[in-house]
């Protein structure tokens, strides 16, 4: 109750002084808010896809792994992005590039290469990366 309490008048102090300080934080909550769903969405609608695959006799799957180019370049923008995709079942990141630009990702559904890296590009880095990076 004090936490909710605390967080709501922080939110509205921050709020007032919004003009001096530009608003960073409000925009930045709204992104962290928004990729929290998105995240449980993927993780939902994953866990719901391999379970399909394990129950059914029939075999969709083609493994294969994943070269994705990287618009991320710091430490803390490639291991969030790598975590996200790690935590969504189905997917496992595996390696970075020593030059910081690919990340190798194992994906239990890779028989369509370009769908998997446009899903990671436009799905996890996206949002990523508006999150991570100042405007």
């Amino acid at each position: 109750q004090h936490l909710i309490v605390g967080f709501v008048l922080g939110y509205a102090a921050l709020w007032l002084v919004r003009p001096i300080t530009g608003g960073s934080y409000h925009r930045k909550l709204t992104r962290a808010v928004g990729m929290t769903f998105f995240l449980l969405k993927e993780i939902v609608m994953a866990t719901l896809r391999v379970a399909w695959e394990v129950v059914t006799p029939q075999r969709l799957r083609h493994q294969g792994i994943v070269a994705v180019p990287l618009d991320a370049s710091t430490d803390t923008e490639i291991t969030l992005l790598a975590n996200m995709v790690t935590l969504t079942p189905g997917t496992l990141s595996l390696d970075v590039s020593e030059d910081r630009s690919t990340l190798y990702v194992h994906a239990m559904f890779g028989d369509d290469p370009d769908r998997v890296r446009h899903e990671i590009k436009h799905g996890f880095e996206r949002r990523v990366l508006g999150l991570l990076r100042e405007e």
